[in-house]
This record gives C-alpha cells, structure tokens and sequence, in this order.
C-alpha cells in the first residue's frame, strides 16, 4: 500500500488546536478507525497541539507548530513538532498520584500515552520538540 501523508504548518493559536483536531478526526475516519478510536486520536491530538502552542511555543505566531499523518495502511502515525526550549517527559508530575489528583492540569501526556499505541518525544536537532503517536489497526 502507497503511503499517504498529509502536512500542516499552522501558527501558535489556540484556533489552531481546533483546526487541527478537526483534520485529525476526518483523516482517522478515512482511515476507517472506529468512533472509540477516532475519540481517542482526536483527543491526544488536541493535547499535543494545545502542548505545543502553549508551552513550545507560549503563543507566538512567528513559531510554526508542524504537524504530519502518515497513513500507511496499517496505522496511523501523527508527528507534531513545536519550536520551544523542550522539556523531558519523565519529568512532568503524575496526575495520577495523590497529591496531583487536583491540580488542575497536567493530564495531557497520560491523554496521549492512553489513546495512542505509540508515544515518543525527541528534541529536534533544529530546536523544539518533537511528538510521535502511532495507532494502529486493529487485525
């Protein structure tokens, strides 16, 4: 099967998060994933983007925020790259312990980590970060 990729370069909005997930949801429905899975992808893609927007980024509209989906036939691979300072994901604070249950965010990696099959964040060797997300057909 022929790959098939489509590429974004958007500016650091917040409208951005909502074009994007709406792009998102139609590419996973194309791909035939069902309504639980395109939930899913939708939803780490909105957290990924608001991530890079928000702390990549921190709002400046002269920073693209750079996505990419791959259909390959067998998944659905989303890269999303951001041109801030980084950050390492090991060391975000779980939302899951008790004394973060409150807070009232930080919950956007388990998000991703959750409703995707693969996660995996890299510094760019041009600056910024790097997110990429697999999900996979099932058989």
């Amino acid at each position: 099967m022929i790959q098939k990729t489509t590429q974004l370069s958007l500016p650091s909005r917040l409208e951005t998060v909502e074009r994007v997930a709406a792009v998102a949801n139609d590419i996973a429905a194309r791909c035939g994933f069902d309504a639980n899975a395109i939930f899913g992808i939708e939803l780490a893609v909105r957290e990924a983007v608001s991530n890079a927007v928000l702390h990549g980024n921190r709002e400046d509209e002269t920073k693209p925020v750079e996505i990419s989906f791959t259909d390959s036939g067998a998944s659905l691979t989303i890269i999303i790259r951001d041109h801030g300072a980084g950050f390492d994901p090991d060391e975000v604070p779980d939302p899951t312990r008790e004394e973060n249950l409150l807070n009232p965010s930080g919950r956007g990696l388990l998000f991703i980590r959750t409703f995707m099959d693969e996660v995996a964040w890299t510094r760019h060797p041009g600056g910024g970060m790097v997110v990429r997300m697999v999900k996979r057909r099932p058989r």
